[in-house]
């Protein structure tokens, strides 16, 4: 059983992992800390001071919306000078500030947590793996360079078949990987064939993307597909005694959230675990192994580049979902890169 949040020194907005006692069961944050592994999924350095996560996850949305915030001109600043002391300039310059500002951000969150902390390669290398892998190396070194142990560090990567490649990779050197972006089984099943430490199957936006192609406002939550979607792989990693740890992420309420209770990982936005604070009511485990085994069974699935790609092509939900998640992570950092291009007068970069 996991613990997520550290015993707080004061305050009434800080949770004690303390065990719970179930005549007393407290908020359903603290409940769920005694099934879950609850990770914070912020760039906002206020946020993960008051929730205390073990650990946390960012990506270039997040990096992009922390820059913007004043208390971090600082790192801004300083990722920038970095940079130019490398005797960069143009669009290179920009690319490597962003990072060595991913890196800082990265790093002050660690200063707050006593887990990891997820940091994402550049979107636009998503289905190059050589790209990829050199770029994962660059974190790892910028992370090592300021006395951060790797171990500490989840190389964020989009599970395109690109990715999945470089993650093999990227394991095989001791460089633990959290692969993104995942809408369906095949894709998670090709994750594990890999060994990669964890992934996040996105939620909330697999029931985006029902919600208005079948013109519902709502699920009941046992048929909302994002949540059945997260149940399925964790069953298929538990009946197959795969290692890679499933983290749910993407939520769009704490009704979903309480829904995966007992999912190995829960990743989860300020806004919900807030609401999850204020809910009060018993929370059951929804998954664990045991009940893994008692679920319809869900047959080993071998996947090649080929297989890999027809699956995916032939899932019209995961196949536009990857593609959009990716386009939206790239649109976050182009739009970082905009915003240091006008702070530091960078000229003829594109917009």
């Amino acid at each position: 059983m996991n613990n997520l949040l550290a015993t707080p020194a004061s305050g009434p907005d800080q949770i004690s992992s303390a065990p719970v006692n179930h005549s007393q069961p407290g908020n359903a944050l603290q409940q769920l800390c005694q099934l879950t592994t609850v990770v914070a999924d912020t760039g906002d350095l206020n946020a993960i001071k008051q929730f205390r996560p073990l650990d946390a996850t960012t990506n270039p949305s997040l990096i992009t919306a922390a820059a913007s915030l004043p208390e971090n001109t600082h790192l801004i600043e300083a990722a920038f000078e970095q940079a130019r002391q490398e005797g960069l300039d143009g669009e290179p310059l920009l690319n490597r500030t962003i990072d060595i500002l991913t890196v800082k951000l990265g790093i002050e969150i660690l200063k707050l947590i006593d887990g990891r902390v997820s940091t994402e390669v550049d979107p636009n290398f998503s289905f190059n793996t050589e790209a990829t892998i050199s770029r994962a190396l660059e974190l790892i070194k910028l992370y090592e360079t300021e006395g951060i142990n790797k171990d500490r560090v989840l190389i964020k990567i989009a599970a395109t078949w690109q990715g999945i490649q470089a993650a093999k990779y990227l394991e095989e050197q001791g460089i633990h990987c959290n692969l993104t972006l995942i809408f369906n089984l095949h894709q998670a099943s090709a994750c594990a064939d890999a060994k990669v430490t964890l992934i996040s199957p996105f939620v909330g936006r697999i029931l985006d993307w029902y919600k208005k192609k079948e013109n519902r406002d709502a699920y009941p939550i046992e048929q909302d597909p994002g949540v059945n979607s997260v149940k399925q792989i964790y069953n298929y990693y538990k009946q197959h005694g795969l290692k890679t740890q499933v983290m749910g992420a993407s939520f769009r309420s704490s009704e979903q959230v309480l829904a995966l209770a007992g999912c190995d990982l829960l990743t989860i936005a300020p806004s919900i675990l807030q609401e999850l604070q204020q809910r009060h009511e018993q929370v059951q485990p929804q998954l664990s192994e045991a009940l893994a085994q008692q679920a319809e069974p869900v047959d080993y699935v071998e996947l090649d580049e080929g297989r890999f790609e027809e699956f995916l092509n032939r899932d019209e939900m995961a196949y536009a979902l990857l593609q959009a998640g990716i386009d939206g992570f790239i649109k976050a950092r182009d739009q970082l890169s905009h915003q240091l291009r006008e702070s530091f007068g960078i000229g003829d970069i594109k917009p």
